[in-house]
C-alpha cells in the first residue's frame, strides 16, 4: 500500500468546481488585490478565530515579521522563544533587528516550558512568541501572567493551528497578535504563500494593514516604511471557500489521531503525542517519538508509507545561529526530542485502512527487532 504523507489532491477535488469559479470571476472582473475576497475572508476567519480583528498577508512569517513591528520590537531588543520550532519563528524575530532568545520546552507537550522564561528575561527583553507546535496551544495561562507582570507583549506563533483551543479560548485570541500560516499543507491552506494576524487590538490591527501595504495609510501617502506583504484576491478566495470545511477536517484529523494512539499504545518503543489537559489539539502533524528512528523511517519507506522530520536539528545548533553562542547540551529536551521524532501521515482524508497499515507496518518494524 502506497501511502502518502499528506494527499492536498483528495481534499481539493470536491472543492474544484468552486475554486475554479472563484478564479473565473477574478479573471472577469480583474480582481485581483484587495477586494470582497479579501475583506471577506478578514472577517470571516476573525469570527472563527473568535477575534474582532483579521489582517491578511502574504505568508506566516510576514505575519509574525509584521506582528513584531506592530509590537513595537525593535532593533536591540529580545524576544523569548523556543528552538523547537521551523526557522520562520526566529526569521521574523531576526528580520525586525532583535535577537532570538532560547528557551527549552516541556517533555509531555514539546511546547513552551513556561517555568524558564523569567531566568531569561532582561531589561532588552520586549517579548515571548510562544508557538502552538503540531496542532497544540501552549501553556498559555502562566506565559500571560509572566508577560503581564514584565509588560512584555506575546505573540502567538499559531501557524500550525487553525482552530486549536486553550482552556475553550482559540488560539490566536489569546496573546496581543496571533500568527497564522496558510501554506498548502496547513489544517488551513491556500494554493500558494499565504497568512494573517488575528487580534483583539484595534490599534494593532490598523498598524499591521499600513506595515503589509508599504505603511500606507491611503494610497500614495505613507507614514512609514513597510513591506509589500498583502494577502491576493484569488488566494484569499481560496482561503474563503476551504475555512467552510475546517471544523470537519480538524474533527476528522482528530479521530484519526485518536486511531494512531489506540493502535499504537501497546508498542514500548514509541512515545506517542500527549494532549494537555484542557487543550484541544488540531494535529497538524502526528509527531511520535522513537527508538531506532532512522532505520523505522527507511523501513516505513519501503513499505510504501511517507514519514517527514519536524524539527531533526534544532535551532540553537543551525549554522544559521551560530553567531548566538549557543552549544549542544543547552536545551536537554529539545535535543532528546529532535533525535526521535517522525511525523506519521496526518490529514482529514486519511481511511482507517491506511492508518491500521501505517501501525501494523511500526509493530512489524520493531517485531523484527526483540
Amino acid at each position: 500500500m502506497k501511502i502518502p504523507f499528506l494527499d492536498l489532491v483528495a481534499q481539493g477535488q470536491p472543492l474544484k468546481d468552486d475554486i475554479l469559479a472563484m478564479v473565473g470571476e477574478a479573471v472577469d472582473n480583474a480582481g485581483f488585490i484587495g477586494g470582497p475576497n479579501v475583506t471577506g475572508f478578514e472577517a470571516n476567519f476573525a469570527s472563527f478565530c473568535e477575534t474582532p480583528h483579521c489582517v491578511g498577508v502574504a505568508s506566516g512569517t510576514d505575519a509574525l515579521r509584521f506582528a513584531l513591528h506592530a509590537a513595537g520590537v525593535k532593533s536591540g531588543d529580545e524576544v523569548i522563544t523556543v528552538a523547537h520550532t521551523f526557522i520562520a519563528t526566529t526569521e521574523a524575530i531576526s528580520q525586525v533587528g532583535a535577537r532570538p532568545v532560547f528557551v527549552d520546552i516541556l517533555p509531555e507537550t514539546w511546547n513552551m516550558d513556561a517555568q524558564q522564561i523569567e531566568s531569561r528575561i532582561t531589561p532588552q527583553t520586549t517579548a515571548i512568541v510562544p508557538v502552538h507546535l503540531y496542532g497544540q496551544p501552549a501553556d498559555m495561562d502562566p506565559i500571560m501572567e509572566i508577560a503581564d507582570r514584565h509588560g512584555l507583549a506575546v505573540i502567538e506563533d499559531a501557524c500550525q493551528a487553525h482552530g486549536a483551543r486553550y482552556k475553550g479560548r482559540r488560539a490566536g485570541s489569546i496573546g496581543k497578535i496571533g500568527c497564522f500560516s496558510f501554506y498548502p499543507g496547513k489544517n488551513l491552506g491556500a494554493y500558494g504563500e499565504a497568512g494573517a494576524a488575528t487580534t483583539n487590538d484595534a490599534d494593532m490591527a490598523k498598524i499591521m494593514a499600513k506595515i503589509r501595504d508599504h505603511g500606507q495609510k491611503t494610497k500614495y501617502y505613507h507614514d512609514v516604511e513597510g513591506y509589500n506583504g498583502r494577502l491576493d484576491a484569488i488566494q484569499a478566495g481560496v482561503l474563503g471557500i476551504k475555512l467552510k470545511h475546517l471544523e470537519a477536517w480538524n474533527t476528522a484529523r482528530r479521530a484519526n489521531a485518536a486511531r494512531y494512539k489506540e493502535l499504537l499504545q501497546e508498542v514500548d518503543e514509541v512515545t506517542l503525542p500527549v494532549e494537555a489537559p484542557e487543550v484541544e489539539s488540531v494535529y497538524h502533524l502526528f509527531v511520535i517519538l522513537v527508538d531506532q528512528r532512522d532505520a523505522l523511517q527507511s523501513f516505513l519507506a519501503e513499505k510504501g508509507v511517507a514519514t517527514g522530520l519536524h524539527y531533526p536539528l534544532p535551532l540553537h545548533l543551525q549554522e544559521a545561529y551560530r553567531g548566538l553562542g549557543y552549544k549542544e547540551g543547552d536545551f536537554p529536551v529539545t535535543e532528546s526530542v529532535a533525535k526521535r521524532l517522525l511525523s506519521l501521515p496526518m490529514y482529514p482524508e486519511l481511511t482507517a485502512e491506511q492508518i491500521q497499515y501505517v501501525a501494523d507496518c511500526v509493530k512489524e518494524f520493531y517485531a523484527q527487532r526483540v
